[in-house]
């Protein structure tokens, strides 16, 4: 009798210990099952982080400038620059200024003041050029292009200073259209310049010729 009480009781640990090991295999499994998803969770966020790092560049507002060299300004709206080794003409986008130098045409007030400041901006510094979406060059060859000396915008300069106007809005060069009518209307409402002449500026140019 005793021999088989001594047996059940060896039956009964022996239970209890493979148990406990069981527990304590399953709750080492769990740990480590939640420890390898915190890393992949982890890497999941650093890559989402990365991969947004990565898409910032094509973002609306990132620049793509294009070194040039200045040969000579023209007018207010218009440069000479050596562009991949070869002389050409700019066209400054979605701006216009009075007239000094078209054939056929008087000159205007005001622009020599935009003709000599367009001047001075164009040789205070590095000059370069960003294209937009659309061509390239206009019906008569020029390049189409945002004009900036050390990273400073010249259109919008002009367009502050009231010397020139929000002009040949073609898509899909209009890339900074919303942010030069900002300016437009800061000079506007200073009646600065061009503005300070009533009737002066209009959808089609200017009105009048310096006496």
């Amino acid at each position: 009798m005793r021999k088989i009480l001594i047996s059940m009781i060896a039956i009964v640990l022996s239970i209890t210990l493979a148990a406990c090991g069981s527990n304590h295999a399953a709750k080492n499994h769990s740990d480590s099952n939640g420890t390898e998803q915190v890393s992949q969770d982890t890497q999941s966020n650093e890559y989402s982080q990365t991969e947004q790092k990565a898409g910032t560049p094509h973002s609306k507002n990132h620049k793509k400038l294009i070194d040039v060299t200045l040969d000579r300004a023209i007018d207010g709206d218009t440069i000479k620059v050596i562009y991949n080794g070869k002389k050409d003409t700019v066209r400054y986008l979605l701006v216009d200024t009075p007239e000094t130098k078209k054939p056929n045409s008087c000159v205007q007030p005001y622009g020599e003041d935009a003709s000599k400041r367009n001047k001075e901006l164009v040789n205070s510094g590095k000059l370069q050029l960003e294209f937009d979406k659309g061509d390239r060059r206009d019906k008569y060859g020029r390049l189409l292009a945002y004009v900036y000396v050390d990273g400073k915008s010249v259109q919008e300069t002009l367009l502050k200073e009231g010397l020139a106007r929000v002009a040949y809005v073609y898509e899909p060069n209009t890339k900074y259209i919303d942010q030069f009518r900002l300016d437009e209307q800061e000079a506007k409402s200073d009646k600065l310049s061009i503005w300070s002449k009533s009737g002066y500026v209009t959808n089609r140019g200017f009105n009048g010729c310096v006496k």
